[in-house]
């Protein structure tokens, strides 16, 4: 049934998935393989449901292709979409790129530039998230 979803509709379904907690491997298989089909769709805010989604539910880039695939994708769609971003975003995208072990060096530096010109509209949290995304990531 996941052919007949749409972007958001995708992103809704992962975020509620991962709100819950209940990280069911072939679902995500699934949406990693249609969200790449459908990436052209997918606005931002759809694109950080998703990748939140996989870190907090530990779909690790390292251990799975199809994931890798994903945040691949979604890193370059990203880079394209920075001006629509805010701080809240910019920090789970960095916080869930780090938490699922995927290296995107371009992203991170187009994420740092922009959160550079943010930094006033960071609240605690989202500051704390970013900080320990990049010691993460190295």
């Amino acid at each position: 049934k996941v052919n007949y979803l749409n972007s958001m509709s995708i992103a809704n379904i992962v975020w509620a998935y991962a709100k819950v907690g209940h990280p069911d491997k072939l679902l995500f298989d699934a949406i990693s393989c249609k969200a790449i089909e459908k990436i052209d769709t997918f606005d931002s805010r759809g694109i950080v449901k998703i990748v939140w989604a996989y870190a907090k539910v530990g779909r690790h880039s390292t251990s799975s292709f199809l994931v890798r695939e994903l945040f691949d994708a979604f890193s370059y769609k990203l880079m394209e979409k920075v001006n629509t971003l805010n701080s809240q975003e910019i920090a789970n995208i960095v916080w869930a790129y780090a938490k699922v072990g995927h290296s995107s060096p371009k992203l991170f530096t187009t994420m740092s530039q922009k959160a550079i010109e943010e930094v006033d509209t960071f609240n605690s949290q989202s500051l704390a998230n970013t900080v320990w995304a990049y010691a993460k990531a190295g």
